[in-house]
């Protein structure tokens, strides 16, 4: 009997260690595949990555729980860059931004990273485009820090507190920091790449996959331990964090608009889109065809939206400064 013990032991460890070895081997193919595409701005501590094209009029872009600046980079930047300043950041933990193993990860805390980052940036007043969990920052960053917003472009955003999550984060929920990096840098990789139909058919259903979306899109930076950590500690950090923001909505005094798809698969359009806009003064809700990663599946749609609250939101900028010269 202690000699299966032994045997059922070592084979444990050895399909342990075998995992690792898995792990840190397609992890660094991965960073071979997918260098930085922009420079980096140390603020907080933390190295945060960006990406800074075109100029004009300053939009800042926040991106989604999981996600990277490649999620606005793949077919977005390019139809704005044109006519406007767009920088793009990685939210801490995310894409090639570093965070502290002691760091918060609760929103507020993300919050007031993007703002430490608008001061260290010289943006003046940005439009801010948040998409999904980008979009939950972004409305913390309006609430606490109005001063610095111009006005808030939502794209499918976290605006509301709900019972449960999307059964395909579900392995995401582990509250216990030694437990998360084990998973991480065992089964976490092999399981994502077993579970990959499942998991994009619901990120971007009913819309097709783009052919690139594993390189030009960042599908493949989901395959590293940092990735699935940083996923995990963001999405346990949100319990506790929506109602209070929801609360504080009617607060906002700033042009905000939301877009949608209604075939959404990971949020649901009416709760976070429909019944958030209606406690927003002023707020423009757009309900589109599709599913929930619209800036790769519908750029052209997205850029539109953007331009038409970006009109608004600039527009009133420069008629708030034409008061503040004639008084």
């Amino acid at each position: 009997m202690l000699y299966l013990v032994a045997f059922i032991v070592l084979l444990a460890l050895a399909a342990a260690a075998a995992l690792v070895l898995f792990t840190a081997h397609t992890a660094r193919r991965v960073d071979t595949a997918l260098p930085p595409l922009g420079r980096f701005v140390e603020v907080g501590g933390e190295r945060i990555h960006y990406l800074e094209k075109g100029t004009g009029p300053t939009l800042l872009l926040i991106h989604g729980l999981g996600a990277s600046m490649r999620t606005f980079t793949h077919s977005l930047v390019e139809r704005l860059a044109g006519d406007f300043r767009v920088v793009v950041m990685e939210r801490p933990g995310s894409g090639e931004s570093t965070r502290a193993p002691s760091a918060c990860a609760r929103v507020r805390s993300q919050a007031e990273t993007v703002s430490e980052f608008i001061r260290a940036m010289g943006l003046e007043r940005p439009l801010l485009v948040g998409h999904s969990m980008g979009g939950t920052v972004s409305l913390a960053v309006a609430l606490a820090h109005p001063e610095q917003v111009r006005g808030l472009a939502l794209i499918a955003p976290l605006t509301n507190a709900q019972g449960t999550v999307p059964p395909i984060f579900n392995n995401l929920i582990i509250t216990s920091r030694p437990l998360r990096r084990l998973v991480a840098w065992t089964v976490a990789t092999p399981a994502s790449i077993l579970r990959r139909a499942q998991v994009l058919d619901t990120l971007f259903g009913p819309d097709p996959v783009p052919a690139d979306y594993a390189t030009a899109g960042g599908g493949l930076l989901g395959l590293r331990p940092k990735s699935f950590c940083t996923a995990s500690e963001d999405l346990v950090a949100l319990e506790g964090e929506l109602a209070p923001l929801v609360e504080r909505y009617p607060e906002l005094q700033l042009p905000v608009g939301i877009i949608y798809g209604m075939g959404d698969r990971v949020l649901e359009h009416r709760l976070h889109g429909v019944e958030v806009a209606s406690k927003i003064n002023g707020a423009d809700l757009e309900l589109v065809e599709g599913g929930h990663m619209l800036p790769l599946t519908a750029p052209d749609v997205v850029a539109a939206f953007i331009r038409k609250v970006a009109a608004k939101s600039f527009a009133e900028g420069r008629a708030e400064q034409s008061v503040a010269r004639a008084s």
